[in-house]
């Protein structure tokens, strides 16, 4: 007898656990929730390879005939500044609010921000304290040579590049502005890093203060309120932009149009973001009906 009740039991609760597991399995609908892609590109330049975060717009189809203007986003890793920044361009984009058009967001994601973002230095102390710093010559060459044309034969692109970076990302921007300012049309430069060598970059000559240069060419320059650089030599982060957006500002060229923007409210951790949406405002203007 106790074994026919312990049998009946046994059949009973293997019954009920097999229902539940199934009705687990029939009614769990959760998938992944898809933000974008990640692409990877082998770089000779900097002898490494290169995680690239990317969002592609709605309605982005690698069969369609439909191109899309390219954001590429200095520390664009997924636990940087990707999430934030795309989300960003897609509000922007939303039909209901077109401020700027639908645009792919390619997110290089940070290995060794020292070595890529900053040229060489002539401040020892610099040099002891950041000693994979002075290569943003390879960095460079990384974007001309091997990204942007990896970028723009693999995916749906225009002619139309932007740059969006902060800290010494926008020193970096602020290197590629002066010295190969046609890498990009749009450039997006918050709180510069410009103390770096003591803001020799500053002094640095261009083809963008030449009245022949002829690619137009928008940059918006933004800081908060920072203050004093923890460097030697301190220096004062909102005069460094300053100076450096009136700088661009005396060019004799027709085709550059620098805007300069202050954020007293924020500081240089909270600044990159409502500086990248004042930016769309400014390289995107609404005419009011």
């Amino acid at each position: 007898m106790n074994k026919i009740i312990s049998l009946a039991f046994f059949l009973f609760t293997s019954t009920l656990l097999f229902s539940q597991t199934t009705k687990s399995k029939s009614t769990d609908t959760s998938k992944p929730f898809v933000l974008g892609v990640i692409d990877e590109i082998q770089s000779k330049e900097l002898g490494e390879k290169r995680i690239l975060n990317i969002y592609l717009p709605e309605g982005y189809k690698a069969e369609h005939t439909t191109k899309y203007p390219v954001i590429y986003l200095l520390d664009g890793s997924a636990d940087e500044d990707f999430i934030h920044i795309a989300g960003l361009v897609q509000f922007n984009s939303f039909e209901w609010i077109n401020q700027v058009p639908k645009s792919i967001v390619v997110g290089i994601a940070t290995v060794d921000r020292r070595r890529d973002f900053t040229y060489p230095t002539n401040i020892e102390k610099d040099k002891k304290r950041f000693a994979t710093s002075g290569h943003s010559d390879k960095f460079i060459a990384f974007i001309e040579k091997e990204l942007q044309p990896f970028i723009d034969k693999k995916y749906k692109t225009t002619h139309s590049k932007t740059i969006i970076g902060q800290s010494l990302g926008g020193l970096l921007e602020t290197e590629i502005l002066l010295k190969k300012p046609t890498l990009f049309n749009k450039y997006v430069i918050v709180s510069p890093s410009i103390w770096w060598d003591n803001g020799s970059l500053l002094n640095q000559e261009s083809t963008i203060f030449q009245e022949n240069f002829n690619q137009q060419t928008d940059i918006y320059i933004a800081v908060g309120k920072e203050g004093l650089t923890p460097t030697e030599i301190p220096r004062v982060m909102e005069v460094d932009a300053n100076l450096l957006a009136e700088k661009i500002k005396a060019t004799k060229s027709k085709n550059i149009k620098v805007y300069f923007d202050y954020f007293p409210q924020e500081n240089h951790v909270t600044i990159l973001h409502p500086a990248a949406s004042n930016s769309f405002k400014f390289f995107y203007p609404q005419t009011k009906e």
